[in-house]
């Protein structure tokens, strides 16, 4: 049991937390979801219960890890202090969360953005891993990205990756980081929940928050959108055509910028929709593409559900 490692994927509705051993084998994991009220301090306590039930799971106690991986939302500083992570309640400043978990776990803890660790897991262990250069793309309650140039993790000088904000219209849909026209705007969930409801407000018809109440979700997850694709509901059908056109639009501006070798989708809408439109994806990434005879590859992320916490694991070497 030497060697164990946490792993912590803190999202917009989940917390996901694993123990993985010196072979990136998964040994104990949990999950909860993520409190939709409260401060930071609130959610570094949920977080925390997270991994210690994870530990639980693996037969060890906090205190007996190497280190805890955390991949964050928001902008995460070399001090492991996470500031505007707007996705989380009450997170617009600055919060320390690696000193505030490492104090309650007793063992030494990295924060990461929760995207850029995901993708360097797919990178080296999933999705990405035959390429020296990788764009993630997670879609998901928002959009995030992550970037691995000539195999190195690119951070910029700490908020490099932010696809979901790259501008797909100008002056477009407002987004939830109060600007216009961000690929967001479009594509993230939670945008797109408040365009559905805006269009059933003003006499749309549709099943999804039927669907919601049916099923006993707090919010539109991946689920809802599926079930109500499934039952042919012009909503769900448009507003999921109108993410994956802002997408394709907005992935192939970056590869232009970046001419990376690969593209991996993950995130909770990405994993569950992107084989069933990885066709429309590919084509309006096409009708954008500068080098358009010789696209990246793109896949779904491989390492699923857990994909986020094994990334986050990596943290700790």
């Amino acid at each position: 049991m030497a060697g164990l490692r946490g792993g912590i994927d803190l999202g917009g509705t989940k917390i996901q937390t694993v123990v993985v051993d010196a072979g990136n084998e998964v040994r104990g994991q949990a999950r909860r979801p993520t409190p939709t009220g409260g401060s930071p301090a609130g959610v570094a306590a949920a977080v925390e219960e997270a991994l210690r039930e994870a530990a639980g799971t693996a037969g060890i106690d906090p205190t007996q890890l190497v280190g805890v991986g955390v991949g964050s939302p928001g902008t995460v500083s070399q001090a492991d202090v996470v500031s505007s992570a707007r996705n989380l309640p009450g997170w617009d400043g600055s919060f320390p969360l690696g000193r505030t978990l490492s104090e309650a776990l007793g063992t030494e803890v990295r924060v990461g953005n929760d995207v850029q660790v995901a993708v360097e897991g797919e990178f080296a262990l999933g999705a990405g891993r035959e390429f020296s250069s990788l764009l993630g793309v997670w879609w998901g309650t928002g959009v995030g990205g992550g970037i691995v140039l000539d195999g190195k993790p690119w951070l910029g000088r700490g908020a490099a990756g932010e696809i979901g904000h790259m501008v797909v219209e100008r002056g477009g849909a407002r987004c939830p980081c109060g600007r216009r026209g961000c690929m967001e705007a479009y594509a993230g969930r939670a945008a797109m929940e408040a365009e559905a409801r805006r269009r059933h407000q003003d006499g749309a018809g549709t099943d999804l928050f039927k669907l919601m109440h049916k099923h006993d979700k707090p919010r539109l997850t991946s689920g809802i959108w599926e079930r109500a694709l499934d039952r042919g509901d012009k909503i769900a059908a448009q507003l999921i055509g109108r993410a994956v056109e802002a997408l394709g639009t907005g992935i192939a501006s970056a590869v232009n910028l970046l001419d990376v070798e690969a593209v991996a989708i993950g995130g909770g809408l990405g994993e569950r929709f992107c084989d069933r439109y990885m066709d429309d994806l590919r084509a309006e990434m096409q009708k954008h593409l500068f080098v358009d005879e010789d696209p990246p590859t793109v896949r779904v992320a491989e390492l699923g559900d857990l994909g986020g916490a094994i990334g986050a694991s990596l943290l700790i070497t």
